[in-house]
């Protein structure tokens, strides 16, 4: 018997009633970290040849490449690796077996010291970042990364560049994931995120979740102060960043990742420093978009230099959700909102991803907390399944509005409010799903975007627990923009003759990088 399929809904349709679908009990909130002789996260190459390899876009017409070499170590007292012994060189070209270019590039060490009795530390194996470029958009590329001096070359390796922007021209499919780990539920979303065929990855923060750990290594924990208590300064251990490089390379060496950082990634060490892993690790176009300015100037002319002619889909992502019903991170950058919500909706982005609430919710249309038929589609996927678990409890249950003393970022301040108007006027929380919230479910999973046209693009959220269904997902829908009635407040003073950065990546993440992990994304992570 034949069953009909229900249409897919679109936001033209909204705004919907809000809809919860609850945690089912069958299934485990969370699981163990995966450990590092586990086969996805040990390493499997000797001496200087290359390990962790990924990719990630500069330009339309240029990619980075990163991998590792050599052994970190860590202990009581190590000795940094000399980077200038192993070369960092891509050879590459358009057939399988002939590389016709050959770039070198840069590579760099790091530590992570903790002068504290009974801490280890840890300084890395060579990381090494080639930038290669002249590349044709919409073409298969195949390539080698090492150090052919030595040799020690990688086996072959191959990606297809992004078409070139237009209005009629997007990437194909984009995968969105957060708050990761290294689980058993991480292999499950990884997995099923491989059987999807990104064209590209976002990951809106959260990687590792190495900050679970004491510097001794053995077994992380879900709750690190709970496990720790007496830990002098919030350890990390760094081998999980080897281990999770090693579990990524399948997809990363093929697919450009795009990273965002979050809590998780601030690693603090006794000197001040911060971000030190993530920002020696990945390499970002930062330069290329000229982020190096102050922030918020920076995101403002980036945008008004934005042609919507040629980019009219514009994407914006950051790890803390803005809008959130659960009562985990409830209002916890509320400051930030405050800040930078009025110029995005000015601007008219589209869409905005984020993670750091481990479950998944998507919103009606909404600026400042009202439902508005212009404003943005908020969507949080912090489901990717790490070793904190999935969230469960709503702010708007009985018991579970958290005290205005609750959530204080690790970054920023405070600006916890309650609301001015509506039904919850004068309350902290609601006390039923808010009406911006249009969906929320807690399990895990991943999110696929793929943009149809100028106006339309299709949303699907696919659960863990589907992995093994035909065509099945837990939540989707087309997002659809009106131009006509919700045109950007402001236009570019002058339209770019070339397309930009922005629009070479169809404004798919826009750049921020806020001092309050907030907005850090494709085009301009703070490098």
């Amino acid at each position: 018997m034949a069953v009909a399929q229900s249409p897919i809904p679109t936001t033209l349709e909204g705004p919907f009633e809000p809809a919860t679908r609850r945690f089912d009990p069958s299934l485990r909130r969370g699981s163990n970290d995966l450990p590092m002789d586990h086969p996805r996260l040990k390493k499997n190459v000797t001496l200087n040849f290359p390990e962790q390899i990924a990719l990630a876009i500069s330009s339309p017409t240029s990619m980075w490449v990163s991998w590792v070499t050599g052994d970190a170590q860590i202990g009581k007292n190590v000795t940094p690796l000399d980077p200038s012994k192993v070369g960092s060189e891509v050879r590459y070209g358009k057939e399988s077996g002939k590389y016709e270019s050959v770039k070198k590039g840069v590579s760099v060490v790091y530590s992570q010291l903790y002068p504290f009795e009974g801490l280890l530390n840890y300084t890395s194996g060579i990381i090494h970042h080639v930038r290669i470029d002249g590349l044709k958009p919409g073409t298969k590329y195949y390539y080698k990364c090492g150090d052919s001096s030595i040799p020690a070359m990688s086996e072959e390796h191959a990606f297809e560049t992004l078409p070139m922007p237009s209005q009629s021209t997007y990437p194909h499919r984009i995968a969105v994931v957060g708050d990761l780990g290294l689980t058993s539920n991480t292999s499950t979303t990884i997995d099923h995120l491989i059987q999807n065929d990104p064209s590209m990855i976002l990951m809106v923060g959260d990687l590792t979740y190495a900050n679970q750990y004491r510097t001794t290594g053995g077994k992380g924990a879900s709750c690190f102060s709970c496990a720790f208590p007496d830990a002098p300064i919030r350890e990390t251990y760094q081998p999980r960043w080897d281990g999770w490089g090693r579990f990524m390379e399948p997809l990363t060496s093929r697919v450009p990742m795009m990273v965002i950082e979050g809590n998780h990634e601030i690693e603090p060490q006794v000197s001040g420093i911060t971000f030190k892993s993530y920002l020696t690790r990945f390499a970002v176009p930062s330069e290329e978009s000229g982020s190096k300015s102050a922030q918020y100037a920076w995101l403002k002319d980036d945008l008004h230099r934005l042609n919507r002619t040629v980019t009219p889909w514009l994407v914006a992502a950051w790890h803390p959700p803005w809008y959130n019903s659960y009562s985990s991170h409830y209002q916890e950058f509320e400051c930030m909102r405050q800040e930078m919500e009025a110029l995005l909706y000015q601007y008219g982005v589209d869409i905005v991803f984020s993670g750091h609430v481990h479950a998944y919710e998507r919103m009606n249309r909404v600026y400042n907390y009202t439902l508005d038929r212009c404003g943005p589609v908020y969507i949080t996927v912090g489901d990717g399944g790490n070793i904190e678990q999935v969230d469960v409890d709503f702010a708007d249950d009985p018991g579970k509005c958290p005290s205005a003393g609750d959530n204080t970022p690790e970054f920023g301040g405070v600006c916890h409010l309650n609301f001015s108007s509506g039904p919850a006027k004068g309350n902290f929380c609601w006390n039923k799903q808010p009406e911006w919230s249009a969906f929320r479910e807690s399990s895990f999973g991943h999110g696929i975007l793929e943009v149809v046209n100028s106006t339309y693009a299709l949303w699907t959220w696919h659960r863990n627990q589907d992995t093994y269904k035909e065509d099945s997902h837990g939540d989707q829908i087309y997002i659809v923009r009106q131009p006509e009635l919700c045109s950007p407040s402001v236009q570019p003073s002058v339209a770019p003759s070339v397309p930009s950065l922005s629009a070479a990546l169809h404004s798919l993440v826009l750049s921020l990088s806020l001092p309050l992990l907030g907005m850090f994304s494709l085009l301009s992570s703070s490098k």
